[in-house]
């Protein structure tokens, strides 16, 4: 039997630009302890959908875990930018939660 990972990378495989199912396998790959791979989905996320704002979140969470502050800071305010834009009140109050935990 498949793992959910192994699924999830075969949904990503089979239709790159599937935003969901791209943040659905960073998250699984987070889970599994795997953040520099889970980093790089997240990352690609963004860039092919820069309006789905929890990867700003979980991608700014993995990067402040692994000691990479700064980048933290960046993508968690262009993820804060991101979530007013789509009037994300909950995202954007997690992602400043982050930010000011960060400061």
């Amino acid at each position: 039997m498949k793992s959910r990972k192994e699924t999830l990378e075969e949904f990503v495989a089979a239709d790159p630009n599937d935003s969901f199912s791209r943040y659905a396998l960073a998250l699984e790959l987070e889970k599994e302890g795997e953040e520099a791979n889970a980093v790089v989905q997240f990352r690609q996320v963004i860039d092919r959908d820069s309006s789905y704002v929890a990867a700003y979140y979980h991608l700014g969470k993995v990067l402040a875990r692994t000691g990479h502050d700064d980048e933290a800071r960046d993508v968690y305010r262009k993820g804060l930018i991101a979530a007013v834009a789509a009037n994300d009140r909950r995202t954007s109050t997690e992602i400043q939660e982050a930010l000011d935990a960060l400061d």
